[in-house]
C-alpha cells in the first residue's frame, strides 16, 4: 500500500489559485490523489488563518466533513516598512511541520500544497526517512530551493481538469 499524507497550506494555495484565476475543490483533491487502487489515504491537512473565531466557519466545516483535519491561527497584523501598509499573516508553517513530523510513521508518501520555501528543511528530513515528497504549486509562487528539495513538483494548471471547483 502507498499510505498517503496531504498538507495543504490553505492561505499559500488561495493566493496561487487567485494567481491562476480559479479555484480548486477539496473534495476534488482528494479524489484526484486517492484514484490509483493503491493508495490509501491516512491523513489530509487544511491549514489556513482567520480574521476572528467565526471566519470562514462553513467552509471549515465543509472541509471537516470532507474528511480534512483543519487547523486554524488568528491572522496578525503586519506593517511593512517598505510599502507603508499594513497586511495580515497567519503563519502555519510551524504547525504544517509538527503535524508532517507526528504523523511521519503514518505514510509513506506526501502531497503538500504549497510553495513556500520555509519547507525545504521539513521536506530534505522527510526524505531521509525513505518519504516520497510531492509538492504542488504554480509556477512563479515556488520558492527556487523547495522544488529543488522535492521528489515531483505538479502545477496547479497542469491537474485543472481533475481538481478544479465546477461552477454551479
Amino acid at each position: 500500500m502507498n499510505r498517503l499524507s496531504i498538507f495543504v497550506d490553505g492561505n499559500n494555495m488561495f493566493y496561487a489559485q487567485q494567481k491562476n484565476g480559479w479555484f480548486f475543490d477539496p473534495k476534488r483533491v482528494l479524489e484526484h490523489f486517492v484514484s490509483e487502487p493503491d493508495v490509501e489515504l491516512v491523513n489530509a491537512f487544511w491549514y489556513t488563518g482567520l480574521k476572528d473565531p467565526q471566519d470562514q466557519r462553513g467552509f471549515r466545516d465543509a472541509l471537516i466533513s470532507l474528511g480534512y483535519t483543519v487547523r486554524t491561527k488568528i491572522l496578525k497584523e503586519y506593517y511593512d516598512d517598505t510599502s507603508g501598509r499594513y497586511s495580515q499573516k497567519a503563519n502555519l508553517d510551524i504547525e504544517i511541520v509538527v503535524d508532517m513530523f507526528n504523523t511521519v510513521d503514518q505514510y509513506d508518501r506526501v502531497i503538500l500544497f504549497s510553495g513556500d520555501g520555509d519547507f525545504e528543511r521539513a521536506i530534505e528530513f522527510l526524505r531521509c526517512k525513505s518519504t516520497h515528497i510531492t509538492v504542488v504549486s504554480t509556477e512563479g509562487m515556488i520558492a527556487r530551493e523547495l522544488r529543488n528539495a522535492t521528489d515531483r513538483y505538479i502545477d496547479l494548471n497542469d491537474i485543472r481538469g481533475q481538481i478544479e471547483k465546477a461552477d454551479y
